[in-house]
């Protein structure tokens, strides 16, 4: 893609912008979890994006023509990636929310970051990125480790896959569904809505929240509110939410998305580590190993692409 000079000198602080995005995110799955708890998974994901989308708009409203800006985004980027975004958030907080056991829930962030690897993949595609020979090994070795992380008890083998799907199957399908739109959106945010400063994503937060809402009219929950439920929700709503995806979509389309998507096989590593204290479940030697493979695929494929 053609960048001109003003996009070259505005790289650096948006690739900026991608870092600090995936640092927001690593809080995301265990603080969901918890919310979750208290609120149910469509209750609290209709509330937080809702806060989280008129929070965003507010601040498109402050600056100089900035809600004008963004409404004259391509309809393809505020259409499709707006279709993507509300189907990756849909399956994230349903995934962590309905996973039948807070071990569940970490086996199901490792399936969930396979979207770092599934970025660098799809840039191929559509971006046209330049792939060398072991892009597919790298993609092996990140898909061995979701094999490994549903496996029962670390037996790697059919019918231990069997049993540790077949016993709450949902959760990890939703996280995978989520990971792949992820990727997509990614990609096609930069192919579509090209570089700029105006950013769809509060538009993204409110239907969001609407999906979210009209799910509620078919699910029954008993939300608990409470001024802890409360806290979370405004923090799930404005740092991983907000700040977080408002940084990340500058950061695909005008920064160095390689190296951002690059950086962001930590994400995995930062993720386990905050949801292990704040979910206070020590992950076993299998997760652990799962989570290595998934961030080592995501090396390789990153070193199999050229940044151009």
């Amino acid at each position: 893609m053609e960048k001109t000079e003003g996009v070259h000198s505005h790289a650096p602080l948006n690739t900026v912008f991608g870092f600090i995005a995936i640092a927001c995110w690593s809080s995301t799955i265990a603080f969901t979890r918890t919310a979750s708890e208290f609120l149910g998974p469509v209750t609290m994901g209709a509330f937080m994006f809702l806060v989280a989308g008129v929070a965003g708009c507010a601040l498109l409203a402050l600056q100089r023509g900035g809600l004008v800006s963004a409404l004259k985004l391509p309809p393809a980027y505020l259409l499709g990636c707006g279709a993507l975004f509300v189907c990756c958030e849909l399956g994230l907080c349903l995934a962590v929310g309905r996973a039948v056991t807070r071990q569940q829930v970490l086996e199901v962030s490792v399936i969930n970051y396979l979207w770092p690897g599934l970025t660098l993949l799809f840039s191929v595609w559509i971006l046209k990125r330049r792939a060398r020979l072991w892009l597919m090994p790298g993609v092996v070795i990140a898909l061995t480790g979701v094999l490994l992380a549903m496996s029962h008890e670390g037996r790697l083998s059919w019918s231990g896959l069997a049993e540790g799907f077949l016993s709450a199957p949902a959760p990890y399908l939703l996280a995978l569904g989520a990971a792949v739109s992820w990727g997509l959106y990614s990609n096609l945010s930069r192919r579509w809505a090209g570089n700029g400063g105006s950013t769809g994503v509060p538009f993204f937060f409110l239907a969001t929240a609407g999906a979210f809402f009209l799910l509620r009219l078919f699910v029954a929950e008993q939300p608990q509110w409470s001024p802890r439920a409360l806290w979370e929700l405004l923090f799930l709503a404005l740092v991983p939410n907000l700040l977080g995806y408002t940084c990340w979509d500058l950061a695909m389309r005008n920064g160095r998305i390689i190296l951002v998507a690059a950086f962001s096989y930590l994400t995995p590593v930062l993720s386990m580590f905050v949801s292990s204290l704040r979910l206070g479940i020590r992950p076993g030697l299998t997760l652990w190993v799962a989570c290595a493979m998934v961030v080592v695929g995501a090396v390789v494929c990153k070193l199999s692409i050229s940044d151009d």
